[in-house]
């Protein structure tokens, strides 16, 4: 069962942000259906979190690598600056 979880893992961390969040909604849409028995639904709940939290580190290094280009008084680029969500 370890051995499982660790291929997993690995599985996972080599995954595109696309294909992650492709079996996040897998994953989710499967245990809506209420179809799956709890034994199952708890390992797709534990892989689920696992592509959540790839999906949520893989969009932080995103937004780590954006820039906002910030206009000089002649309107031409000055400078760029980290990007920030909120501001």
């Amino acid at each position: 069962m370890q051995r499982m979880m660790e291929e997993g893992a690995e599985q996972i961390a080599s995954m595109t942000f696309e294909d992650a969040l492709r079996a996040l909604e897998d994953v989710v849409r499967r245990l809506e259906s209420g179809e799956v028995p709890l034994d199952q639904s708890i390992t797709l709940y534990e892989r689920g979190e696992a592509l959540r939290r790839h999906c949520q580190a893989r969009l932080d290094a995103a937004q780590a690598r954006i820039e906002k280009i910030v206009a000089g008084p002649d309107g031409s680029p000055s400078h760029a600056v980290p990007f920030d969500a909120d501001g």
